[in-house]
């Protein structure tokens, strides 16, 4: 296969990167932690820590875990929202031999149960916020070790205030009770006194068990290795590093941190990217506040802004858009769903700084296109296969289809996942016998090698950057007694990219839309809720009585 890709490299991005300079991730922390320790590292709500403290912090947290007597490789949940909390997690858990579950905070107790019982996670960090969630059903999990952050942990005298508004002010912590479990601050305390274990790690490790919906609707961890994500890392910074050498006057980047790091994109590009590059990562812990947002943001000269169209969308209609300072901005990464263009041309004409797109996967690290970071307008592309990596175009045999024909959008490169946690039939399925990994979505190339997605394979919906995955709400909603048949879809939504659509048959005449919108309430976590609830006598099938669901997106176009 002719890498027809490279030929519309930028100047000055490597073809190949090798991910073999770093053993593991912690080799390129603890390179981070020496090389820039006085620097500031990430900062929220005003507070900031330095690559020393990050350092000092994780250490301690990781002792402390190893104090437990858990063995390498056991696997510790995250379910936090982007706080300061959450690099010191990460940090911790991979430098003490452990391996990350990312978690979703808005999980509901069906979807969590689901996600520790599968991956075994004998830990979890959690911000108290969602203490209730884990409360509901921990006893069916095998976790043991239950460290409970609140909001105000890391932010010093401050943090008594942000703790006592957060509970008592704006009420965002239901009562709950988790008997034996450790606060965060004392557990990094204890760590504290404890003697950190160094543990020989290789770059086939696991890492991280990054949870994704399935075709079955029941969500499955990507077994991502050390090396899939160092690779990914340097993939993203040999990229955008072209945009970064126009200006040798900045002298330290800095990467609003709204997408949650429990989000593989965010947690490669705006986590661990800034780590690398020794830049200062805002944490933005509730992106939907954009008035918050904005105001968090003030202050800092920002150079990157990782995000998906949504979030570009609600930014720029906002009334304080133009109080933040775009001077420096080099980079203005779009991900997670399409970027529209009418969005794209709106932040060009208020930044002068154009969203480069790019496109990727749980299972690939996440990054496997992106437009290049010299572009100057929008291109409706994906852009094309980043260093080291190869992008196949296939039809449904395997066979690479002429350029410019539409066909599965088939990935090989060093940030493949390692495949399914112990799902070795459904890893089976998504592979190819020459090792690309088939990602479901069809799309065309260029002859540049520029990529373009043009439908879905699967019939994910995405709503707001995040998959979902029809048959799981349809196996939920289906629960519901007076539902005979269920289908669910996507349909275009302005706000979110498309939004969840149910057509429902009832069972029970008697049975309204508010009774499915409560329901679903209970059992989905929000961008999973339907939006659009509408009853019909009957569902489109095929011949054997597959519901086409085609037919159900078609007319609510």
């Amino acid at each position: 296969m002719e890498k027809i890709w490279l030929k519309s490299y930028p100047p000055g991005v490597p073809t190949e990167i090798d991910p073999s300079q770093y053993a593991s991730i912690t080799d390129l922390l603890e390179e981070s932690f020496r090389q820039y320790r006085a620097k500031g590292a990430f900062a929220c709500m005003g507070k900031q820590i330095t690559y020393g403290q990050l350092d000092e912090l994780s250490r301690a947290l990781g002792a402390w875990f190893q104090s437990r007597g858990l063995p390498c490789g056991a696997r510790i949940a995250v379910m936090m929202p982007n706080v300061l909390q959450y690099p010191v997690a990460l940090a911790a858990i991979l430098r003490a031999g452990y391996v990350v579950v990312n978690v979703n905070p808005l999980y509901t107790p069906r979807e969590l149960e689901h996600q520790l019982k599968d991956s075994g996670a004998e830990a979890i960090i959690i911000l108290e916020n969602f203490a209730i969630t884990l409360q509901a059903v921990i006893r069916n999990t095998a976790v043991k070790h239950v460290v409970v952050a609140t909001m105000g942990d890391l932010l010093g005298p401050k943090g008594v205030l942000v703790n006592f508004v957060v509970r008592r002010v704006k009420k965002m912590v239901p009562e709950w009770t988790l008997p034996g479990h450790v606060g965060f601050n004392d557990a990094v305390r204890a760590g504290g006194r404890q003697t950190f274990e160094r543990v020989e790690q290789s770059a086939d490790d696991v890492a991280f068990l990054q949870y994704t919906g399935g075709t079955t609707g029941v969500a499955k961890g990507a077994t991502l290795l050390h090396r899939n994500i160092i690779a990914n890392v340097l993939q993203s910074h040999a990229w955008l590093d072209v945009a970064r050498r126009k200006r040798p006057d900045i002298e330290q980047f800095v990467t609003v941190v709204a997408l949650p790091l429990y989000h593989v994109f965010a947690l490669t590009v705006c986590g661990l990217l800034t780590i690398r590059t020794g830049g200062l990562g805002v944490l933005i812990p509730n992106p939907r506040d954009i008035a918050g947002t904005i105001k968090a943001l003030q202050g800092y000269a920002i150079t990157t802004i990782p995000a998906v169209n949504t979030l570009y969308n609600a930014l720029l209609n906002h009334p304080d858009f133009d109080k933040l300072d775009f001077s420096n901005l080099l980079v203005a990464n779009g991900g997670g769903m399409a970027v529209q263009e009418a969005v794209a041309k709106r932040w060009f004409e208020r930044t002068h700084t154009p969203i480069i797109e790019g496109y990727g996967l749980s299972e690939t690290s996440p990054c496997v296109t992106c437009n290049p970071a010299t572009v100057t307008e929008y291109s409706g592309t994906i852009g094309l296969p980043l260093p080291s990596t190869e992008v196949s175009i296939r039809d449904d045999a395997g066979n690479e289809v002429p350029l410019g024909e539409p066909g599965e959008i088939c990935i090989r490169g060093p940030q493949v996942m390692a495949g399914y946690w112990n799902r070795p039939e459904e890893t089976a399925k998504v592979m190819t016998f020459d090792g690309f990994f088939k990602s479901g979505d069809v799309g065309v190339m260029d002859a540049r090698g520029f990529v373009k997605v043009v439908d879905r394979k699967k019939d994910m919906i995405l709503v707001s950057g995040f998959n979902v995955y029809p048959n799981e709400i349809e196996d939920v909603v289906a629960k519901l007694p007076g539902v005979f048949e269920v289908a669910a879809v996507g349909v275009p939504d302005a706000h979110s990219g498309e939004a969840v659509k149910l057509v429902i048959v009832k069972k029970d005449p008697a049975l309204t839309d508010t009774d499915v919108f409560a329901f679903c309430k209970t059992q989905l976590t929000g961008y999973k809720r339907p939006k659009i609830i509408e009853f019909r006598a009957e569902l489109p099938k095929s011949n054997v009585g597959k519901i086409l669901r085609r037919e159900l997106r078609d007319g609510s176009a």
